[in-house]
């Protein structure tokens, strides 16, 4: 059996957990999955889950997308 590091996050994110990793409300993060623009996700039973890994890439995507701003 594989265990986990009490310090190591888990790899599949609830919405919840997904949304505040993007600091965004909930119902955006669904309307996103609804338009079909936001991070991959997919329905383990009744759930939602999000993988962390892309999660991480949609955010890469999103900023080499990007139009540079001054600071």
């Amino acid at each position: 059996m594989l265990g986990r590091i009490a310090d190591d996050p888990p790899e599949l994110l609830t919405i919840t957990e997904a949304a505040d990793m993007l600091r965004t409300p909930v119902a955006t993060l669904r309307y996103w999955r609804h338009q079909g623009i936001g991070p991959r996700s997919f329905r383990l039973g009744r759930r939602v889950l999000y993988r962390r890994d892309d999660v991480h890439a949609w955010i890469d995507a999103k900023r080499e997308n990007a139009v540079p701003t001054d600071a």
